[in-house]
């Protein structure tokens, strides 16, 4: 085996990304903000915390020293019925796992791979986080609100919640190293794969601030941007400002992936993670040694020459200290044996949308895909007048101030990542651009016609998701740069199906687009085949059909619409569901997880132990009785329980 076959060997495909950041609900939104040079950061809004009572210029004790961040909107915003939850559970569930459950799904689908093809596979999630500010709160309000319901949300439960909701049997990891946690999480999903222990590797990183704590605690620190910009190499940098961020990789052996036909958006090559250790003098400072080690590290274990590598996502933070420091190990292990007119370049997704802190490393591995993917790399923002504390002269390293489209060397582009954490944790990956995708497949004779299956989990999410399709099949959409026979070979064999379907057969992207764009019901056409009527008619009474078969031979993995999904805001200041009429039909609303009638038992409407605690205390305060547990435990239906509590409603004084 040469050295690039045992490179390839090695190395694990990127096949599939979704985010939710500040201004980007995706990665083609962080793209046209990144492309744009969108500054996504805003006044901290009244749901987080009041900056009105903690902002100071001059903060002192308990002071905060900056009123902007960089803040998800609708970050309470929940598809509760999609996941399986009653509106009560999703209220109570920390908002960092209700995101992360929607964006893995995003993710997978943009992978191409179906979730339920993947139940009882040794698929691994591994998380990067470090806050549980939603727990937090709920303890600082007083121990009598405390319930058991807390036990959701603790941090543990991040990869659990999505381990079981798709049953995954592989490993399920929170790794907290502060601000290089999603990275770590990067680099111990590729040694998973590698190892032969996942076959798949979900891999996230989340951070939703929701408390101010930290940030008086940064404050104080000095590491606080006052204007609530980070301003990455520039002279003015004043510290960072934070940021939310939810973000997923979908990772696969690079050799597998080809052979299972996944979308390549990008390959790692090889990561490295490692300590400072003592070489700082402090434990909280920055060590040059340790990053220099750690990037020679991670370019040895993929097998690239640092001199070869295009771009940097660097840490990047708006640290007057660290960014220097930064810029310089870079260019020391960078620089050595680069050719002065193709100078490294170095930037930061921070400058667009703060800090992400625990998820940054995810925040700007995304960003750096893109950029491979697209051959340029955006600007930095803020950048005035470079740091002084940076040799610029000496280090062939250039900070982009504009779009700055990536040199072609007639080879695949390379890019780092770097993360660092004030566990002194420093971690770097590796990747390069994906090789072209193969060329399309001939498309087939004009007026051949396909089979189009949708589907979605509510009616509602069906119009919404026919209305997608129509744009993404009409003229302007993205779909009529794919042959039909791949769109629909995709949304067949690539996508989960759903009890609410939708089947329509047309022969061209027109015909189907206004099929959808009408009534959604398949068009007349004056002779549809019987074998593509019958397998239409089959789907929509969910039966099962061969796809492989009506296929014929395998099409390709195209890009298609993600699912539409049906949010509602879920968050403790708004009001509840104003209890009306019946009370026991309001617990059952409140509670059971699913549709029911009264055969339906308590189990299979996700009525467990956990809901029947929240029963007694809210039929406690409603009735102002004692609820005995031993009675409602002994319930096993909807009938009985609706039952009990109508006789303990009418035995109320």
């Amino acid at each position: 085996m040469n050295r690039t076959d045992d490179v390839d060997a090695r190395s694990v495909a990127v096949i599939g990304m979704a985010c939710r950041l500040p201004g980007a609900d995706g990665p083609d939104e962080l793209w046209d903000l990144l492309r744009d040079g969108v500054d996504a950061t805003s006044e901290t809004p009244p749901d987080r915390y009041d900056v009105n009572a903690l902002h100071s210029e001059r903060p002192g004790p308990g002071m905060i020293g900056s009123r902007r961040g960089g803040y998800l909107g609708g970050m309470a915003d929940f598809d509760a019925e999609f996941f399986e939850m009653s509106p009560t559970e999703a209220l109570e569930l920390d908002p960092q796992q209700r995101l992360l459950l929607m964006t893995a799904w995003d993710a997978l689908e943009d992978a191409g791979r179906r979730p339920d093809e993947l139940a009882g596979t040794r698929t691994g999630v591994f998380v990067g986080n470090a806050r549980g500010d939603y727990l937090e709160i709920r303890f600082r309000q007083g121990l009598q609100t405390v319930t058991a319901a807390q036990l959701n949300n603790y941090r543990s439960l991040l990869p659990a919640r999505l381990s079981y909701f798709l049953d995954l049997r592989g490993p399920s990891v929170v790794l907290d190293t502060a601000c290089s946690s999603s990275l770590a999480a990067v680099h111990s999903a590729v040694q998973s794969l590698r190892a032969g222990e996942s076959p798949l590797a979900i891999v996230a990183g989340v951070n939703l601030t929701l408390r101010p704590d930290e940030g008086v605690v940064m404050t104080q620190a000095g590491a606080l941007a006052a204007d609530g910009r980070s301003k990455f190499a520039d002279a003015g940098a004043d510290g960072h400002t934070p940021g939310d961020a939810v973000g997923v990789v979908v990772l696969k052996r690079l050799t597998d992936a080809l052979a299972d036909g996944d979308p390549i958006r990008a390959v790692i090559e090889g990561s490295a993670i490692g300590n400072d250790g003592r070489t700082s003098g402090s434990l909280l400072n920055p060590s040059r040694t340790g990053q220099v080690e750690v990037l020679r590290w991670a370019y040895e274990d993929a097998g690239v020459s640092p001199a070869d590598v295009d771009y940097v996502e660097a840490h990047g933070s708006g640290s007057p200290v660290l960014d220097a420091l930064e810029i310089t190990a870079l260019g020391e292990v960078l620089g050595e044996d680069r050719p002065s007119d193709r100078p490294l370049l170095v930037g930061s997704v921070k400058t667009n949308i703060g800090h992400a802190e625990a998820a940054g490393g995810i925040a700007g591995l995304i960003k750096t895909v893109l950029c491979l993917e697209h051959g340029q790399v955006p600007a930095s923002l803020h950048l005035g007048t470079p740091t002084p504390e940076v040799p610029w002269g000496e280090l062939p390293v250039l900070v982009p101030e504009k779009l700055h489209d990536l040199p072609d060397h007639g080879r695949p582009y390379r890019a780092g990542i770097s993360g660092q954490g004030s566990s002194a944790l420093n971690a770097h990956v590796v990747i390069r651009q994906a090789d072209p995708r193969p060329h399309a497949a001939t498309p087939a004779p004009d007026g051949k016609p396909y089979l189009l299956a949708l589907s979605a989990r509510t009616p509602e999410a069906l119009v919404a998701l026919r209305r997608s399709w129509a744009a993404y099949l009409g003229p302007e959409g993205p779909g009529t740069a794919h042959p039909l026979r791949d769109i629909c070979y995709s949304a067949a064999t690539r996508r989960q199906h759903h009890e609410h379907r939708l089947a329509v057969v047309g022969a061209s992207h027109e015909e189907m687009a206004a099929a959808f764009d009408a009534a959604g019901e398949a068009p007349r056409r004056r002779s549809v085949p019987k074998k593509l009527a019958e397998a239409a008619d089959r789907y929509r009474e969910n039966g099962t059909v061969d796809w492989q078969a009506l296929a014929g031979e395998p099409g390709r993995f195209v890009p298609l619409p993600r699912y539409p999904w049906q949010t509602k805001r879920y968050w403790p200041d708004d009001e509840r569901e104003e209890r009306t009429g019946d009370l026991a039909d309001w617990v059952l609303r409140e509670h059971a997880r699913t549709s029911y009638d009264d055969d339906s038992t308590l189990v299979d409407v996700g009525i467990d132990s956990l809901a029947k605690l929240r029963i007694i205390v809210e039929l406690s305060e409603q009735t102002g009785r004692e609820v005995d547990p031993e009675e409602l435990g002994g319930l096993r239906t909807v009938g009985a329980l609706r039952g009990w509590i109508r006789a303990m409603e009418a035995h109320t004084p």
